[in-house]
């Protein structure tokens, strides 16, 4: 039965988290939206459930939150985790902190910790302050983000905004004092006031130390990186057994593609590295009404015999603002992500059982679009992507990528891995 009970705000950031758990040897199973009775496995150690919540109301994002945590707590669940985007994606009216505030009164809990470092991604905290490589959070293009702007790289003073609860700070050098020094400092934080407190890590070992020191509280906040320490201090707590093979996937043999939405520097450098064939399909046209993705399904299937091909509705920034001061930010985005959900079922029904999607947005459309409903959770491609299979009598793999996360070479390596 599962122990582990994950809630996050996306689907790609729910794959990644799910990911690193599978890597901490946790079988994992990732729903899409809050599951049903008798959807989890007995064989299950952790789920993870992928809403759709970073953007939207805090009021609609709390009772979603609220809701897939009834389900996990029915599944069996005893620890829970909140995971959110490692560039801390939010505006001073949230969702980070009224869903964290929500989560941890219905958990009767008193306080939890926010880390959304991920040191291999290059996303580390000192001092409260995030950095993405060797630049503030603020310096770099997520600045100039169209939904959730980041210009401030203190996370104490983001989630500050956010709740009328006190926030603390665990500082580096308290980290690295070791997991009982840790404990000792949350909980004096704790006795002070401080219901939040953002916690430095800038290595993996860090983060190692931050899950032993957690590992009895019944909320954790975070990235995906933060999970990297969970699974060994559940198995000292003995929540959990040892298990090989989590990452075990069922063989599916078919025609290979890749669906990008994304507009990210780190995927439109992947579709510049990508060497098969590939169809940048017109938005421009896709916000006009005009039938793009039956012409792209039927480029598609005079192409798939060839090895993975690409398909791309992603542009630069400024293109993409062009766009969306042309047809309005809803239209422009609503009407994309409807084509690429069509481009995916035509690539499904065209004989597509190989699927890699690039972004967040994209990602989520295309297995709703494909009645996705559960996924079970296999090998790393890259740090915080996974390959993953839909649950049911025909399963597909899939492989849904942050827009952000992924080498160069992304898509390429993505099908080599199979």
């Amino acid at each position: 039965m599962a122990i582990l009970g994950v809630i996050a705000d996306d689907f790609t950031g729910a794959t990644d988290i799910a990911g690193m758990l599978v890597k901490g040897g946790m079988r994992t199973l990732q729903t899409i939206g809050v599951p049903a009775k008798g959807v989890i496995p007995e064989d299950i150690d952790a789920v993870v459930v992928a809403l759709k919540t970073r953007s939207i109301a805090a009021k609609d994002a709390i009772a979603q939150s609220l809701a897939a945590l009834k389900a996990l707590k029915d599944a069996g669940c005893v620890r829970f985790f909140f995971k959110y985007c490692s560039t801390f994606d939010s505006t001073d009216q949230g969702n980070i902190g009224p869903v964290g505030d929500a989560l941890l009164d219905a958990l009767k809990a008193r306080q939890a910790i926010y880390c959304p470092a991920f040191p291999e991604n290059g996303r580390t905290i000192f001092f409260g302050h995030l950095f993405v490589g060797d630049l503030l959070l603020s310096d770099t293009h997520m600045r100039h983000h169209p939904l959730t702007p980041m210009t401030d790289s203190s996370l104490v003073r983001v989630l500050a905004r956010q709740t009328k609860h006190k926030v603390g700070l665990i500082p580096l050098k308290q980290v690295q004092a070791g997991s009982a020094s840790l404990r000792a400092a949350l909980d004096k934080l704790a006795n002070d006031g401080a219901r939040h407190v953002i916690v430095d890590a800038v290595a993996d070992n860090d983060l190692g130390i931050i899950g032993e020191a957690v590992g009895d509280d019944p909320l954790v906040t975070g990235g995906s990186g933060v999970a990297l320490g969970l699974p060994a201090a559940y198995r000292r707590r003995g929540l959990l057994a040892h298990k090989s093979g989590a990452d075990a996937l069922p063989k599916v043999s078919g025609a290979a593609a890749v669906l990008a939405g994304s507009c990210s520097d780190a995927t439109l450098g992947q579709i510049g590295n990508f060497k098969g064939a590939h169809l940048a399909v017109d938005t421009d046209a896709i916000c006009r009404g005009e039938p793009v993705s039956e012409k792209a399904v039927a480029w598609a299937k005079q192409k798939l015999d060839g090895g993975p091909i690409l398909l791309s509705a992603s542009d630069k920034p400024e293109a993409v603002k062009a766009l969306q001061a042309k047809y309005g930010v809803e239209k422009s985005s609503l009407a994309i992500e409807q084509t690429m959900a069509a481009l995916a079922r035509g690539l499904v029904d065209a004989g597509v059982r190989q699927l890699v999607v690039a972004g967040g947005e994209t990602s989520g459309a295309v297995v709703k679009a494909l009645d996705v409903t559960a996924l079970r959770i296999g090998p790393e491609i890259d740090p915080g992507v996974p390959w993953t299979a839909s649950v049911g009598n025909k399963p597909l793999l899939l492989a849904l990528k942050s827009g952000n996360f992924g080498a160069p070479d992304f898509f390429t390596k993505a099908f080599a891995r199979l």
